[in-house]
């Protein structure tokens, strides 16, 4: 079974893919009829998991920044 890390890092990996793809032909965000199809809010939905994700696998590898001060 893969690790947390590694299903994290799969997902992130099929919405990079998506966001790709979606980038490569953008859509318009359009209203027919009172249907409304919102491509701007897919992206951004999009990038706001990646986000989430980042934070996710930094605390699934255990990922941190240590600060301190160095001596003069």
């Amino acid at each position: 079974m893969p690790s947390d890390a590694d299903q994290i890092a799969t997902i992130k990996s099929n919405l990079l893919a998506a966001l790709a793809t979606e980038s490569a032909n953008p859509k318009p965000s359009y209203n027919i009829d009172g249907q409304q199809v919102d491509w701007n809010g897919y992206r951004t939905a999009i990038l706001g998991q990646i986000a989430a994700l980042n934070a996710l696998q930094s605390a699934a590898t255990g990922a941190f920044e240590e600060l301190g001060e160095a001596p003069t």
